[in-house]
C-alpha cells in the first residue's frame, strides 16, 4: 500500500475514532448535568459580576453585589450535588471513562494508555469535579472575608476552571484552553493563578502539575 494512501487511512480513522469517544463523553456529562441548572446559574453570574465590575456608583455596586447572593448560593449547592452524584457513579456504560489523560496523546489512544500506564498520565474527572465544588462553595462562604470585587474575581476564576475541565474531558487541554481564552479572554495560567489556593494546590497535585 502506498505510503501517502497508508498514512491516510489511519488519519481518517483516528478522526472517526476521536469524534466517537468526544461524543460518548459529552453524553457522559450530559446525563449528569441534565437535572441542574448549572450553566444558565454560571451565565447570570458572569453578567452581574461585568456589570457589577464597571458600575462607577459605590451604592449601586453594592447593591448588585448583594442581589447575587441567591444565585451564588443556589450555584454553590447544585454544584455540590452533582459533584456528589457524579462521585456516586460507576464507569460509563456508553464505552467513555472518567479518566482524564494528561498525555499530549489523545483520543483515541486514551484507553491504551491507560492500561499501559495504570493510573499514571491521567487523573479522574469525578475527583477533579468534587474539588471544584468545594473551591466554588468555599469562596461563596467566604469564610477569608474576601472583599466583594475580589471574591468576584476569585469565584469567576473557580467557574472557568471547572469549565475548563469540562472542556477537557470532552475534547482535550488545548481544545480547552484555547476555548478559555477566546470566551474569557483570559489564559489557563492566569485562572490557575486566580483560584483560591486551596483550589489550586489540589488541582495542580491532581493533574500532575506540582
Amino acid at each position: 500500500m502506498d505510503l501517502l494512501l497508508l498514512v491516510l487511512l489511519i488519519l481518517v480513522v483516528s478522526f472517526v475514532l476521536r469524534t466517537k469517544a468526544q461524543k460518548q463523553r459529552i453524553a457522559v456529562l450530559a446525563h449528569f448535568l441534565r437535572n441542574y441548572d448549572i450553566e444558565k446559574l454560571m451565565e447570570r453570574l458572569v453578567g452581574s459580576y461585568m456589570r457589577a465590575l464597571d458600575e462607577k456608583d459605590p451604592a449601586r455596586q453594592q447593591q448588585i453585589w448583594e442581589l447575587q447572593q441567591p444565585v451564588e448560593n443556589s450555584l454553590a449547592s447544585q454544584f455540590g450535588n452533582f459533584a456528589d452524584a457524579l462521585a456516586k457513579a460507576p464507569e460509563p456504560a456508553n464505552g467513555a471513562t472518567f479518566r482524564i489523560g494528561t498525555q499530549a496523546l489523545g483520543f483515541p489512544f486514551a484507553k491504551l494508555i491507560e492500561k499501559l500506564q495504570g493510573d499514571k498520565g491521567s487523573f479522574d474527572l469525578r475527583t477533579a469535579i468534587r474539588i471544584h465544588a468545594d473551591g466554588i462553595a468555599a469562596v461563596v462562604a467566604n469564610a477569608e472575608g474576601r472583599s466583594p470585587k475580589e471574591r468576584a474575581y476569585t469565584l469567576l476564576a473557580e467557574m472557568y476552571l471547572m469549565q475548563h475541565t469540562c472542556h477537557w474531558y470532552c475534547k482535550s487541554k488545548a481544545v480547552a484552553s484555547a476555548r478559555m481564552q477566546l470566551r474569557n479572554q483570559t489564559s489557563y495560567e492566569q485562572v490557575v493563578q486566580s483560584v483560591s489556593p486551596a483550589t489550586r494546590n489540589a488541582y495542580l497535585a491532581l493533574t500532575g502539575q506540582r
